[in-house]
This record gives structure tokens, C-alpha cells and sequence, in this order.
């Protein structure tokens, strides 16, 4: 969606969506010249008839064509940022979307004690993300759809333009990584991914490496190989690199890439792999913030790195009880095929190495026992520097996404203890979220390392808040957020 603003009521419109709060009702300067211009209509019936509590709606036709949709704000002590995002979501959700210019108004005046462009960041963050829809294979396609956003307000346009620019970008980043989670096994193949990491390249300017097949047996990623080799789409691993003029920190981050598992070998019962398509959400999501950092141009040098397969069963998959001579030399037995999101990791941690980071962070879809941990709405997040790790629970925190440090104990290698190899790639059934954290610590020689779990926030069922239903794009914001403040 485009945005502009306007401090000009514009009789072209027939959509608006005002905000009203439950127990402070007054004609502010935006709204008073919607009162005005519409015959007094907010002090006269929107203010009479509509409560505005928080995300409550109700939509007032006027004679003249204009639909006003009232989206309430709750009690002003209380107001922040989140609630202004959600119910922006829950408005552009209640309006009608059949303007024939595609246009919506959306007035609302700045708070004292808010920042200007994140109270608008947090207006358009929570109309785009709610108007996401992926619709590609879907024949008969809902048209008139909302395009452009129009701001009324009073505020000078110039004091605005970063945190339009700032929502515009992550719209569009989070909506990228979400046609990636969605889009089928079938065409998201390792291949395909490489490729779009190539055209990334190729907008942005950036560096671009994609090793194939028998590149990564030279460089001894073999832990990684093992888990695609039951596949017949050949493995890849991309390294893309953004590099400031003047760089203040350097940063790997690492995205799970398996464009699908099935378990291998220790096949996931069918229920379980209906989304399965979703194992690289980790990928889609790195590629996201890069798309995000490109266009933001923050001091930094960013490296984005994801192992590429699909872990499959057929007569060459890797089996229980094989040992895999990881990249770093350590050695794995494994103990379950369907724990092979750690193993592609292991090599992509160990590989990062070299890029002499300040920090390094991966995100993955990697343990079941998260969900158990935290359910579908809260990520886990550990890692081996407590600096780091409050750093980001902040940037999360601020950025409204929900995250919760999980332990990980030197004692944890215990559950990993093997006979026959160094550690065993799984450990009993307790713990699985840290234990598969010390696990990875194995694989990192960075002092600043920090794992982000999202296997029970990736892909929802349901809507969650201004979230809808399916791929999440979860994560990309507090990571973008973290990398550029």
C-alpha cells in the first residue's frame, strides 16, 4: 500500500477509518476537520453511539456515499503502540474496501509523548500486516482491494517520512518471507530459493555466493549433505553480504533452510507434515531482513547464510546410527533423522566461523518441544551472552513480538552423551528446546551467539491479532529492529 499525507479533507474518498477513544472524546485537529467537512458527524453520532472500546468497530454510512468506520482505542491512560498497531488491523478489517479509487483515509492525531514516525510506523505495520493475503493458486481473486492509504493530519509531512518509509519496508520484507513460507514444496526447492537469493543480489547490489553439491563436499559440510541426500533436489547454501561504507558491527545471520521434512527416514506421521513446507522459514526469514536492510541502509555489514535441502526417505537417506564428520570435525550419531535441522546448522555455524563476526544469530523452525514450552505464540529465544540476549528481548519487546529466554547448561551435553561419537544429534524427551541449544553452542566459536526458536510461532492456524491466519513473517521485525538501532 502507498501512503501520503494530506492535511486536506478530499470529497474523492468514500472510506475512512477514524480512531476514537473510550474515555476522551474530543475534536482533535484531524477529526475536527472531518467533522466539518461531514456535517458534524463525529460529535453528533460517532461520539454518541460508539463506545471505543478497545478494537470495537462500527461502521456509519453517510447519505452522501462515505463509509466511516470507527475502530476504538480503549482507555487514553492506557494507550501504547501495540494497541494503536492492533487496532489499525482490526479497522482496515472492518472496511467496507469497495472505494473505486482504492483509496482509505485514516485519521488519527499524534499523542504527546509518542514518537511521530513510530505512531505511524505503528498504524501502517498494522493495515499491512493484517491486509496480507496469498491468494496465488486461488482462480476467482477478490478485487478493489484497499491501495493507497491517505493520512489526514496537521503534522508537517517532512517530520513523517521515516516511519512511512520504515513501515513501507518491513510491509513489504514481511510480506516477501510470507510468499515464501506459503508458496508449495514443489516450487520452493533448494534451487529455486538460491535463485532468489540471486535476484536479491542482483536488485540490491550486494555480494552473492551459492555453493553447490560438490563444492560443500570439498568444504566438508557434511552433516548438512547428510540430511539432503535422500532427496533428489540437490543441496545449496547461499551467503549473501551487505556491507555498509563505514560498518559499526558485523553480524551472521544464520536461517534454517529445509524447503521441506518429512523426517527422513523417522517419518513424521501425516498430520504433522501438513505444513512442513514451512521447515525454511528460518531462510525465508533472513532473506526478508536483507531485503529490510537493503533498503534501510543501516552502518553495518550483514552476512545472511542458509543450508538449503529437503530432508526426505528413499534408499539413500541418511540413517539412525550413521556417524556424520561435521565441518568443524566434530563427530554426530544419529539418533533421529527428524532432528536434522541442528545438523544443517551445525555446518552453517561452523562455516560462519570464518566470517570473524562480531555476532552471530540463527533462527530456525527447530524443535517441537518449544510448542510445548511456550505454545504458538511465543518464541524461545537462548544463547551464550546474557548481553546480547536482553538486547534483543528488548528490541522484541518494543517491537511487539513475544519472546521468552530459554536455559542452556554446560550439564545439558549430558542428554547429548554418545558410545561410539562425540554427541548424539538428539538427548531424552525433557528439555528438547535447550538441549537442542547445546547442541548448536557445540558448532560456534562467537562469544555472542543467540538461537531463536520460532517452531511454534512461524505459521499459526488461526488469526493473532493484527497476524492472519497462516505464515507469520514472526521475527523479522525484532531482528531488523535489532540490527539497525
Amino acid at each position: 500500500m502507498k501512503t501520503t499525507i494530506s492535511s486536506n479533507f478530499d470529497d474523492s474518498i468514500k472510506e475512512m477509518l477514524v480512531y476514537v477513544f473510550e474515555n476522551k472524546k474530543e475534536l482533535s485537529p484531524a477529526i475536527n476537520i472531518v467533522n466539518e467537512k461531514l456535517n458534524k458527524v463525529i460529535e453528533k453520532n460517532i461520539f454518541l453511539n460508539f463506545s471505543g472500546k478497545f478494537l470495537e468497530t462500527m461502521t456509519f454510512p453517510l447519505e452522501s456515499g462515505v463509509k466511516i468506520v470507527a475502530v476504538g482505542l480503549g482507555d487514553y491512560n492506557e494507550f501504547n503502540l501495540h494497541k494503536l498497531r492492533q487496532a489499525s488491523a482490526k479497522g482496515y478489517l472492518a472496511s467496507p474496501k469497495k472505494s473505486e479509487n482504492k483509496t482509505l483515509m485514516a485519521v488519527f492525531d499524534f499523542i504527546d509523548g509518542f514518537c511521530k514516525n513510530e505512531t505511524i510506523e505503528a498504524i501502517l505495520l498494522g493495515m499491512g500486516m493484517s491486509a496480507y493475503k496469498y491468494d496465488k493458486y486461488i482462480s476467482e481473486k477478490k478485487e478493489n482491494e484497499i491501495e493507497n492509504i491517505v493520512f489526514l493530519t496537521t503534522e508537517n509531512e517532512n517530520n513523517l517520512k521515516s516511519g512511512i518509509k520504515k513501515a513501507e519496508v518491513l510491509n513489504s520484507a514481511m510480506d516477501y518471507t510470507k510468499d515464501m513460507v506459503f508458496e508449495p514444496a514443489q516450487n520452493m526447492t533448494p534451487d529455486k530459493v538460491s535463485k532468489m537469493a540471486f535476484m536479491l543480489s542482483e536488485q540490491y547490489g550486494i555480494d552473492c555466493k551459492i555453493y553447490n553439491k560438490e563444492e560443500l563436499k570439498k568444504m566438508n559440510f557434511n552433516a548438512f549433505l547428510a540430511v539432503g541426500q535422500g532427496s533428489v533436489q540437490e543441496p545449496k547454501f547461499i551467503h549473501l553480504t551487505y556491507k555498509s561504507d563505514n560498518p559499526k558491527k558485523k553480524i551472521a545471520l544464520i536461517g534454517k533452510g529445509i524447503t521441506f521434512d518429512s523426517g527422513g527416514l523417522d517419518i513424521k506421521p501425516p498430520q504433522s507434515m501438513l505444513t512442513m513446507k514451512t521447515d525454511m522459514t528460518g531462510c525465508a526469514t533472513v532473506l526478508g531482513v536483507m531485503k529490510a536492510i537493503c533498503e534501510l541502509k543501516p552502518d553495518i555489514e550483514l552476512h545472511c547464510l542458509s543450508a538449503l535441502c529437503e530432508n526426505m526417505p528413499s534408499g539413500s537417506s541418511y540413517k539412525v546410527g550413521d556417524i556424520l564428520i561435521t565441518k568443524s570435525g566434530k563427530t554426530i550419531e544419529v539418533d533421529n533423522t527428524d532432528a536434522e535441522g541442528r545438523l544443517t546448522l551445525a555446518d552453517a555455524l561452523t562455516y560462519a566461523d570464518d566470517i570473524g563476526a562480531d555476532e552471530v544469530i540463527d533462527i530456525a523452525t527447530l524443535t517441537g518441544a518449544v510448542i510445548v514450552a511456550l505454545g504458538n505464540n511465543i518464541t524461545g529465544i537462548m544463547g551464550n551472552n546474557q548481553e546480547q540476549i536482553n538486547s534483543f528481548k528488548e528490541t522484541a519487546d518494543k517491537t511487539g513480538e513475544n519472546v521468552w529466554q530459554l536455559p542452556i547448561y554446560d550439564d545439558m551435553m549430558e542428554n547429548l552423551k554418545s558410545d561410539i561419537a562425540d554427541m548424539k544429534n538428539t538427548g531424552p524427551r525433557y528439555a528438547g528446546s535447550s538441549v537442542a541449544g547445546r547442541f548448536l553452542q557445540n558448532y560456534t566459536k562467537s562469544k555472542k551467539w543467540l538461537h531463536i526458536d520460532i517452531a511454534g510461532t512461524a505459521y499459526t492456524d488461526k488469526p493473532y491479532k493484527e497476524i492472519p491466519k497462516g505464515a507469520t513473517g514472526v521475527m523479522l521485525r525484532s531482528l531488523v529492529n535489532y540490527l539497525i538501532k
